[in-house]
């Protein structure tokens, strides 16, 4: 496929609109830089809280894809130094001599084993299929991990013989199960994930689980070393309940198991105290319900007297780590665009520790994060910034400065100009409610100018936006824009009532939201109002083809990855056991007045917008089909659009970082094309 990485560059360079020279010496961020980037991950802080290792991500320009090495730092910021080549996932043991860690080493990924003082390093397993989840025993003499087993499956009808040397056709392949495929997997072989133990200089690995149920991590083992806790959803009828998982034990010496949790919900993520008298964990009470707060629980270790803890805390609770003494527990959560760091007591008292986690987002700004806790009571977090991707940082669980012990980008950002970043506040013209946003404004700006606007949704629709660095945000100021992205109705981290606001009504008031805030921003007065444009991915694909089909008030459209009729989607997406019960409120075939009136292709004879529609090849989330019916319904009507397709992409479309620069660069070039005929056409005029 041709490269579009030197037509960016050139488009870049030409755009009319960007002031550079005797306003600053630094260049604008490019797409090449993408390319040089690299960010923290997965930081795992030791036992005694000396030293840390983290997973160094960056790109691999020959290899066209993201990786990931080993590297530890000292938590007071010496030492820094590779460990392991291609590796991820590590965990210390117990008493801090070893780390384990996944690698993939002459075939596939494999669990090994590193003595710290000395470097010699074992290869515990020899799998078929790649282990996740790991997690040492108390003793540090077992390691547990998740891994997919086959499960068998008998064909409808005996197959023929086959003549010896004959050339035929593959086997049919019968499918019965509700759950298929999966994006970014694809068709899903027959098998279960099931929880295995392992010594932990090595051997054979013993099998755990059982059954046709899937089985996930994080893995808990309590103290005493007798049992494992895991999530699993083990319902006869689990794909019909998809969130119906309850929070299990499992005995380490004959796998026998037992749920300690009874609630209609997903209860998860479930961490031992160290005196292994409590269980902490994560749920809520299903109501299906659009979005639903996520909340902290807390139960005796047999299961008894369960309570939730952050009742009164209206944000979504994840990661929960108990505190070295017990007393607390503590979790990350998003907030207004923020994620942030903060910990509970056992009577709900909540008290915050870091507000600035972030930076594991590349090509879009959501709010991320990873942190680990060690026995001292020293946190190690990824810190993220408007400026630069995640770092490491370390912060005391008792209260103090957060210290940021790497700097993995900076030599390349200090090099560049990427703006600056300012937040918005808005009132919905629909019914006032805050809505925040921010806006990028492109390098040299000047405030006495008018620039062109863009505006940039967020997918989801449950997820949320924030302060934190962007690749396609800084390419598309760097173009000379200024970007706009916000957190409409339906956004996390704003409270449940403000998620659940477009509960069965979706697309629909989210779009005084939006339009909302880019009156906010034009208000300000740099805005050539003739002179805006728009572009979001899933449900911010969504969201955009709803916009054009609402108003003209846009020069033109990028529609990315969209749902463009909600009944062809809930029946051809790979959750289709999940949208129809939570999203709407009933079957496609019961309701189809309720899905075409929040169809975009219900509005696309309003539609007079250029409209670009971009989309995955490969993408079983929102199916190709969807963007191919929008491009065909504006070519029938002479809209002016086109299509394009990322070869090999699923949902994510930045998967390979090429397609990610290729992808912004037409998007740029469409607004370009466009932004040019309409001059033009003022002009004549």
């Amino acid at each position: 496929m041709r490269s579009r990485i030197v037509p960016m560059l050139l488009l870049l360079a030409a755009a009319p609109v960007l002031a550079l020279g005797a306003t600053t010496e630094k260049k604008p961020f490019q797409p090449l830089d993408v390319f040089d980037l690299q960010w923290a991950a997965d930081p795992q802080i030791s036992p005694d809280g000396k030293e840390i290792v983290y997973v160094r991500r960056y790109v691999d320009i020959m290899k066209d894809a993201q990786k990931g090495d080993l590297w530890i730092v000292g938590a007071d910021g010496s030492r820094h130094r590779p460990l392991v080549k291609s590796a991820s996932s590590p965990r210390w043991s117990p008493d801090g001599e070893r780390i384990a860690y996944v690698a993939s080493e002459g075939g596939g990924a494999q669990i090994f084993v590193r003595w710290m003082d000395t470097g010699a390093t074992a290869q515990v397993t020899r799998l078929q299929h790649g282990p996740h989840d790991l997690a040492w025993s108390p003793d540090g003499t077992q390691l547990a991990y998740v891994m997919p087993v086959p499960e068998e499956t008998k064909p409808l009808a005996k197959p023929l013989e086959k003549p010896e040397g004959a050339e035929w056709a593959p086997p049919l392949k019968v499918i019965e199960k509700l759950i298929y495929r999966e994006d970014g997997a694809g068709y899903l072989p027959d098998e279960r994930a099931h929880v295995f133990v392992v010594a932990a200089d090595g051997g054979t690995p013993r099998q755990l689980t059982s059954g046709s149920f899937d089985h996930g991590g994080p893995l808990a083992w309590t103290p005493d070393g007798k049992f494992i806790l895991l999530s699993a959803n083990r319902r006869k009828d689990a794909e019909s309940e998809p969130l119906d998982s309850e929070v299990h034990e499992v005995k380490v010496a004959d796998g026998s198991i037992r749920a300690l949790t009874s609630r209609h919900g997903p209860d998860g993520s479930p961490d031992v105290s160290r005196d292994g008298k409590l269980v902490a964990w994560t749920g809520f009470d299903d109501k299906y319900q659009g979005y639903q707060v996520t909340r902290l629980s807390v139960m005796d270790r047999n299961g008894g007297a369960p309570r939730v803890v952050s009742g009164s805390f209206d944000r979504s609770v994840d990661g929960p780590r108990f505190s070295p003494d017990g007393k607390e527990i503590v979790f990350q959560y998003d907030d207004e665009g923020a994620m942030k760091l903060a910990a509970v007591s056992l009577d709900g008292k909540v008290r915050a520790i870091a507000k600035d986690l972030g930076g594991l987002s590349l090509g879009r700004p959501y709010a991320s994060g990873d942190f680990s806790m060690s026995k001292t009571g020293v946190i190690a977090y990824t810190q993220g910034g408007p400026d630069r991707l995640s770092d490491v940082a370390v912060v005391p669980l008792k209260g103090g400065a957060a210290r940021r012990l790497t700097n993995l980008s900076g030599d390349l950002l200090a090099q560049r100009d990427m703006g600056k970043l300012e937040e918005v506040w808005a009132k919905s013209s629909f019914d006032g409610k805050r809505v925040q946003a921010w806006m990028r404004t492109p390098p040299g700006f000047d405030p006495a100018k008018k620039y062109p606007l863009l505006l940039e949704i967020h997918g989801g629709p449950f997820a949320a936006y924030g302060p934190t660095f962007s690749t396609d945000i800084q390419l598309y100021a760097a173009a000379g824009y200024i970007v706009v992205y916000s957190n409409p109705r339906g956004s996390t981290g704003y409270g449940e009532a403000f998620g659940n606001a477009i509960h069965h009504a979706y697309p629909g008031h989210d779009y005084e939201d939006l339009m909302s805030v880019v009156d906010a921003v034009v208000a300000k007065g740099a805005v050539d109002t003739d002179r805006l444009f728009v572009t979001g991915g899933s449900g911010g694909g969504v969201l955009t083809a709803w916009i054009v089909g609402k108003t003209d008030r846009f020069r033109a459209a990028v529609v990315q990855k969209p749902v463009i009729d909600w009944m062809s989607f809930a029946l051809t997406s790979d959750e289709y056991n999940f949208y129809w019960k939570y999203w709407f409120s009933g079957y496609p075939w019961d309701k189809p007045e309720e899905y075409y009136a929040r169809s975009p292709i219900s509005l696309v004879g309003n539609v007079k917008t250029p409209t670009m529609v971009l989309t995955g090849e490969q993408d079983f989330r929102t199916p190709i089909s969807e963007a191919e019916q929008f491009y065909q319904a504006l070519k029938l009507r002479g809209v002016p659009t086109a299509l394009v397709r990322v070869p090999g992409a699923g949902h994510n479309l930045d998967g390979r970082p090429s397609q990610g620069c290729a992808r912004v660069a037409d998007i740029l070039a469409w607004f370009e094309r466009n932004d040019a005929k309409a001059v033009k056409s003022a002009s004549r005029e």
